[in-house]
């Protein structure tokens, strides 16, 4: 760990001595008015500007960083955020929190669907994002449930700069690594259309191929664990927009996706493998009109549908399936339509309020489930400048759930801006009611003659947070600091609960999963169940660095410090998956010559251990080093050409400890990679 952050660090201040020769700070002249945000107070402004803190990651970062993945790109640049690898998909924490607490949208509207917890984020389609919003925190009072570690928000790019473009991008790496995607976008007289096509694969790959005998201590035996699975991914999106002279402008769009991860066969010669492959669909759209009463004023209604579901595709004959046989385990639909209004009553002010009704679906073949809930809320948010340098924010949100009745989540925020200064304080009041998982589903699996059993509970009470936070930033001409602290205190945190099984409770548990063979139920001790547990903690500390020492050079480093615990029975123990430090460095060079331009990317990711529940060890902490190097050539008025060569993992990190039953893993890599791609443009 340490030799990776002391050649991370050498490597950024040797890339500066070298660059800083051509250039110097004579004569320049920086305007830094950051990007147009949304997520954060609720409507577009700048970044400076928003009362509560919002970190964004641009088009230029993504595409100069080089990576094929959307885990990769957030977590390269955000240490707040860590993604834990598993065959089914990945499981996102936030400041702290996992997966059930991060509220991820697409254009403002939430992301559906989930495998085993993990949520899929294989429906991303890195060419075709604008920029990334990420709000750390609680935002329930904006954006409703969900939203208590924070809310991830996914701009896609919509062009009106040209009546024309089209982009083929394609990237290559190591494991049978390949995505390609293809862009038509049109606009014309108000009227645009924007089509695109998204294909990536993998291969899937073992850090080792052996595992420790249980029972017989020291011995192994070949494993087809742990593994990253490989997969094949195709997401087709169509979307129209329309503004009319006046002040009234329209939207819709689709999207599909298809997703398939493959998992190696069950095999007599060793442990582990599976008789089935996953397979998922997403079925997406999002429709609606916005009137403009003035620049500052509009209204706007919105309609959104999503069906996402998933399930077994099997490679071999079992007992009960044939080859080639699909069996859907898991279907999750939401329908929600949203009317939402922002005015300016009077100058420096803004004002959001709206009216919000969702209805959630869940059903389970294999779990016997078939449930719907609705919610519907108001909400409303006031902005106004109080004194010449100082602005607050209050908002309140009236949620009315269908199992759980009324709950009220109040946010209060100041900003305060003398100067290169800029101070922000809040508070907000989060909400999460339990889901449809959780209230009614019934897994059960069995892997290598391990049972795992996950049992919903219909008692679980809602979860409700308080939260708190500070953050002080300066911004000089080439160079700013930000610092941010924050507490989180969770109330009836919802936790899986290990349930020991005695003879009597492990008969009623064999009628209720008859399933369950005679073999298996001898190895069966123990199952999972929901429960609210008293509490949980979570304390963090945020600081960033930017260094602009030349023009085209900009240096980063950004540190997160973020200690989590939960309390059940009086007991308190590690978050599941928290990770206590992670530091990211990122050097970037840009500069044009002409109709030539070069950018080299140089970024880090360290990070210490991974927590795990006591029945389980906790995983190493690691270091990651990326390099990337994109050349963009122009040919004539509409033309570009961008090659691209980097290596992924520079120097080789790998967890490649022998598998067992108490072992976890925060680093599935394939080791070094070189990856090379080609971005193709016509306008």
């Amino acid at each position: 760990m340490r030799k990776n952050i002391f050649i991370g660090i050498v490597l950024c201040f040797f890339g500066i001595s070298v660059l800083a020769q051509e250039d110097s700070l004579l004569n320049r002249k920086v305007v830094r008015l950051g990007p147009v945000v949304v997520t954060g107070d609720g409507y577009h402004q700048y970044l400076r500007s928003s009362v509560t803190p919002v970190r964004v990651i641009t088009l230029a970062d993504i595409q100069r960083t080089g990576f094929g993945s959307f885990t990769d790109v957030i977590t390269s640049m955000m240490p707040q955020l860590s993604v834990s690898p598993n065959s089914t998909g990945s499981y996102l924490h936030l400041n702290g929190l996992g997966n059930k607490y991060v509220l991820v949208l697409v254009n403002g509207k939430k992301l559906i669907g989930d495998i085993s917890g993990n949520i899929d984020l294989n429906r991303m389609d890195l060419s075709g994002i604008r920029r990334i919003e990420v709000l750390d925190g609680a935002a329930s009072s904006l954006y409703g449930s969900d939203a208590i570690g924070g809310v991830i928000n996914i701009i896609t790019d919509q062009p009106t700069d040209h009546p024309f473009s089209f982009i083929a991008d394609t990237r290559v790496s190591g494991k049978g690594q390949f995505g390609q995607s293809v862009h038509l976008n049109l606009y014309r007289k108000g009227f645009g259309s924007y089509t695109s096509f998204c294909h990536d694969q993998a291969g899937y790959f073992r850090n080792n191929d052996y595992e420790y005998v249980s029972g017989n201590a020291g011995a192994v035996q070949r494993s087809l664990a742990p593994l990253t699975s490989g997969f094949r991914t195709n997401l087709f999106t169509q979307r129209f927009i329309y503004q009319t002279q006046q002040h009234l402008s329209f939207f819709a769009e689709g999207n599909y996706n298809w997703h398939k991860t493959y998992r190696p066969q069950t095999s007599d010669e060793t442990t582990g493998g599976f008789d089935y492959e996953l397979r998922s669909e997403d079925w997406r759209w999002d429709t609606g009109v916005t009137y403009k009463f003035t620049k500052e004023a509009n209204l706007q209604f919105r309609l959104t549908g999503d069906n996402y579901s998933y399930g077994n595709e099997y490679k071999v004959a079992t007992p009960t399936q044939s080859a080639g046989d699909y069996v859907r385990k898991k279907t999750q639909k939401m329908y929600e339509a949203e009317l939402k209004g922002t005015f300016s009553f009077y100058r420096n002010s803004v004002t959001i309020a709206g009216i919000d009704w969702r209805n959630d679906f869940l059903n389970s073949v294999a779990g016997d489930v078939d449930n719907h809930v609705y919610t519907w809320a108001a909400y409303l948010q006031h902005e106004s400048q109080l004194a010449r340098d100082l602005e607050f924010i209050f908002g309140a949100r009236y949620n009315d759930h269908e199992l759980f009745g009324v709950n009220f989540t109040p946010k209060i925020a100041l900003r305060y801006a003398p100067g290169r200064f800029v101070l922000r304080a809040a508070y907000s009041r989060g909400y999460r009611a339990p889901g449809l998982d959780e209230l009614y589903y019934r897994y059960i699996s069995f892997v290598r003659n391990f049972s795992t059993i996950t049992i919903g509970n219909k008692t679980l009470k809602p979860e409700s947070s308080n939260y708190f936070s500070l953050s002080a930033e300066y911004n000089a001409q080439y160079w700013s600091l930000g610092i941010t602290g924050f507490a989180n205190d969770v109330n009836d945190m919802i936790v899986e609960k290990i349930v020991k099984l005695d003879a009597e409770s492990l008969s009623r548990l064999r009628v209720e999963f008859p399933e369950i063979t005679d073999a298996q139920a001898i190895k069966t001790d123990h199952y999972n169940l929901y429960v609210n547990s008293d509490k949980g903690q979570i304390y963090g500390l945020q600081l960033d660095a930017t260094l602009n020492p030349v023009d085209g050079l900009d240096i980063s480093a950004k540190y997160a410090c973020i200690y989590g615990r939960q309390q059940t029975d009086g007991v308190w123990q590690n978050l599941e998956r928290s990770i206590r430090n992670t530091l990211t460095l990122m050097t970037n060079y840009h500069h044009a010559w002409h109709k030539y331009v070069l950018d080299i990317n140089f970024n880090g990711r360290l990070q210490s251990k991974t927590y795990y529940p006591p029945e389980y060890e906790n995983a190493p902490g690691f270091g990651i080093w990326n390099l990337n190097v994109i050349q963009t050539l122009q040919w004539g008025r509409g033309c570009s050409i961008q090659p691209s060569i980097g290596i992924e993992n520079i120097f080789n990190t790998k967890d490649d400890r022998i598998d067992s039953s108490t072992l976890r893993y925060a680093n599935f890599s394939a080791g070094r990679m070189m990856v090379v791609g080609l971005k193709i443009k016509f306008w």
